[in-house]
């Protein structure tokens, strides 16, 4: 048995550099994510190269545990550490004896087509996603398009924390080149315009620069390049187009260059944010009901899967009634709505976060923002005569806020949102009212979702991959009503928490 990784490890001293470090915390629901260190900062990392080298142990002894073929595509977003922790995870997996296939610098979407277009089935990616720099994570899974859910986590947790992973022989590695170009002909050969299209792609110097341009240049789009400069130090934002400061950014790049549309990639390129053409900011939902009206129109009876931080107005839009679909609301993760979409054999999923998921014919069942950005040019295409700002109007109308998270330990979010669970099922039970109105419905699929009697709904749930929870309000009547419906519920409830810290934005 190989030695067990410590919890907590001084930096900069004899034990760090020869024990492997791993705290049990950054085993999230569905992917891994620890802080690694940043220069400047004094918080203690959470993980070490050794600790990497174990979890590539611990997850070749899974994959075997799994009787799947060992092998494995690995690749690496562009962060100043991510190399040396994809190189530190490949030693551990070799050690494993596990056949690597190493992609390079690729997004995470790259890496789940390369399970399909090399035939490999198991996938590990390192990324940080949108974190800030500092933060380090993988994600996996043995099953495509499928990535790891609570169950693998923990059987991965348990084997990495005990030292269970033993070393195999059999292990390789292979380098491969010309997935990028494989990649890029394939997501470009699904959309081809027909009228030119103005757009804006964002990618906050993160990875998406090195393959969004350019396939949207090969779909047909005139590309306005906005911060798609690889540079690790993210100078302008963080790459999340969740967030205001790239919305914002986006909105304003639309308006100078009078573009037709922006679109908005994260760090590893398996979410799209989407900007109209009057610089209106429209969140991921919003852009999902849009696709699920015009797909819904070629599909007959199409079925579709939201999370349940998306607008209550899937439930009840009647253009998606008149064309027969269904849509099933489901636990906010993209391993969850990716499994869920799978299992229902539906033909899209979609998550407020940016998270699209398109199976045949779009897509191959995994989350792609280029595939989203791409499903999105093709609806424009096909209706010419509309501009996405009038695709967006005639929606019927909600007033959704950003997606707030204040800050919350690990250890203790998820007993936080218990108590918020219970508290409003009590006062659902006890027939107490929200803002004048009274409840009609807590779904506790994940968090709590409380729905009042006109439509409105709050949201409160554990962030997945971070120290935060998740926070969510819309309102049917107006945006007064919204801001009044998180100043005057959500807030002042969360705050009778001491463990619940300050928001990263609030409205």
């Amino acid at each position: 048995m190989e030695r067990a990784p410590r919890a907590e490890l001084a930096a900069n001293t004899y034990d760090f550099e020869t024990t492997p470090l791993v705290k049990p915390t950054g085993f999230r629901e569905y992917d891994a994510r620890w802080w690694f260190g940043a220069p400047g900062s004094d918080k203690a990392p959470e993980i070490n190269l050794l600790g990497v080298q174990a979890l590539g142990r611990g997850l070749g002894a899974l994959a075997h545990d799994l009787g799947v073929k060992p092998q494995i595509v690995v690749g690496h977003d562009y962060r100043a550490y991510s190399l040396s922790i994809k190189q530190a995870l490949t030693l551990g997996l070799i050690q494993a004896g596990m056949e690597v296939h190493d992609i390079g610098l690729a997004l995470s979407p790259v890496a789940y087509f390369a399970q399909f277009a090399l035939d490999v089935p198991c996938v590990a990616m390192v990324t940080a996603s949108h974190n800030e720099n500092g933060w380090t994570g993988v994600k996996m899974g043995v099953d495509p398009p499928l990535t790891f859910g609570p169950d693998e986590m923990s059987r991965l947790k348990e084997i990495v924390l005990s030292g269970e992973g033993q070393s195999r022989t059999g292990g390789g590695y292979r380098r491969i080149e010309g997935v990028r170009e494989r990649y890029l002909a394939d997501v470009s050969g699904k959309t081809k315009l027909t009228r030119p299209l103005k757009v804006i792609v964002a990618c906050g110097n993160g990875t998406a620069g090195a393959f969004a341009p350019e396939a949207l240049r090969r779909m047909g789009a005139e590309v306005i390049e906005l911060h798609c400069d690889l540079d690790w130090s993210f100078p302008h934002y963080n790459a999340n187009p969740e967030d205001a400061a790239m919305l914002h950014d986006m909105a304003a790049a639309v308006k100078k260059h009078g573009a037709d549309l922006a679109l908005g990639f994260d760090g590893d390129g398996d979410r799209c944010g989407v900007v109209d053409d009057e610089g209106e900011e429209i969140f991921a939902d919003k852009v999902g009901l849009m696709l699920a009206r015009d797909l819904s129109a070629q599909h007959k009876d199409a079925r579709f899967v939201v999370d349940v931080k998306s607008t209550g107005l899937f439930g009840v839009d009647p253009v998606l009634h008149a064309n027969g679909a269904s849509v099933d609301y489901w636990k906010t993760g993209h391993s969850y709505i990716k499994r869920r979409t799978t299992e229902l054999q539906a033909l899209a999923g979609f998550e407020k976060s940016g998270h699209f998921f398109f199976r045949e014919p779009i897509g191959l069942g995994y989350d792609d923002g280029i595939v989203a950005a791409g499903a999105v040019l093709a609806m424009l295409d096909r209706n010419a005569d509309k501009t996405l700002s009038a695709l967006r109007k005639a929606l019927p109308v909600s007033f959704t806020s950003l997606t707030m998270s204040p800050h919350c330990d690990d250890e203790k979010k998820y007993g936080v949102v218990d108590q918020v669970v219970a508290q409003y099922q009590q006062l659902a039970s006890d027939g107490g009212r929200i803002a004048g109105r009274a409840i009609r419905g807590v779904n506790t699929v994940n968090g709590a979702r409380v729905t009042l009697e006109d439509g409105s709904w709050v949201l409160v749930r554990a962030s997945s991959n971070k120290p935060e929870l998740v926070v969510v309000v819309e309102s049917m009547k107006d945006e007064d009503d919204m801001k009044a419906l998180f100043r005057d519920e959500v807030k002042p409830r969360l705050a009778r928490f001491s463990e619940v810290g300050a928001y990263n934005q609030e409205i």
